[in-house]
């Protein structure tokens, strides 16, 4: 390990129930892979001021992992003394950044809100160091979030590298798919331009969305599921199924949105 901690501080906002949307997708599509392993250990990097998400992340992996761990690293030495209060069977705070201090090999990463104040040049070192101390079942996931968790876009990354993108939302408050565009993880934010596969997506979903307006009289769920069917019918491989339409989530395969080049 480092002798120091790879990264730099960040501002540290954060909220109760802010990363439930990610949380909630975690629990879905990792769950059997958490129940399988011998030492289910999952870490938040960098988790804030304040160690709601890491309190929150373990009883959401509890319900579905009974014998999951949380481990909250923080680079702000203060953030971490001021968590240990919150440490209980299960959940412990550690002094770090990107090297991720743990004696073994993590099943799951969540890193939410970190990579925002980086340069887009950086999030490659980054994703390769982090997925790098994945257990061989492991999973990172990496994205951004508004305050107060509405609107959420994550990429999820294996051991080998990037694996599927993932657009969260409270359908109440959507007003387009495109609103999703300020919510890209730093990968993909800048490429929200034509040419760059990301925009096309976007744009796409737009046009979806719109011509599913006659399905907003049975609810904004029902519309989306509609716009996301109509997604996949005109060729984007999108990877999840009605269960989680439902919940206002859409999952691409990476490879359909990864930046030009």
């Amino acid at each position: 390990m480092p002798s120091r901690p790879v990264g730099t501080v960040t501002r540290g906002t954060t909220n109760p129930n802010r990363l439930r949307r990610m949380d909630r997708w975690i629990a879905a599509t990792h769950a059997p892979a958490l129940r399988r392993a011998a030492e289910p250990v999952a870490v938040d990097l960098g988790y804030g001021a304040a160690p709601w998400t890491a309190v929150e992340l373990l009883g959401r992996l509890r319900t579905v992992a009974p014998r999951a761990r949380v481990v909250g690293v923080e680079i702000d030495p203060a953030r971490v003394a001021a968590a240990e209060p919150y440490a209980r069977e299960g959940l412990t705070f550690r002094h770090g950044g990107f090297e991720v201090p743990l004696p073994g090999r993590p099943l799951l990463i969540r890193a939410a809100n970190v990579l925002r104040q980086y340069d887009e040049s950086e999030v490659a070192e980054v994703w390769r160091r982090l997925c790098g101390r994945l257990d061989p079942e492991g999973l990172l996931v990496e994205g951004t979030c508004d305050e107060i968790g509405r609107r959420h876009v994550w990429v999820a990354l294996g051991p080998e590298g990037p694996r599927t993108v993932t657009f969260a939302t409270r359908l109440a408050a959507l007003e387009r798919p495109s609103d999703l565009a300020e919510r890209l993880p730093k990968a993909l934010i800048h490429r929200n331009v034509p040419g760059e596969p990301v925009h096309a997506f976007l744009r796409d979903f737009d046009r979806a969305w719109a011509a599913a307006s006659p399905y907003a009289s049975y609810g904004a769920r029902q519309r989306w599921m509609r716009a996301v069917r109509d997604l996949a019918a005109g060729g984007w491989p999108v990877l999840d199924g009605p269960v989680r339409w439902r919940q206002g989530e859409v999952t691409v395969s990476w490879g359909a949105l990864a930046p030009v080049g």
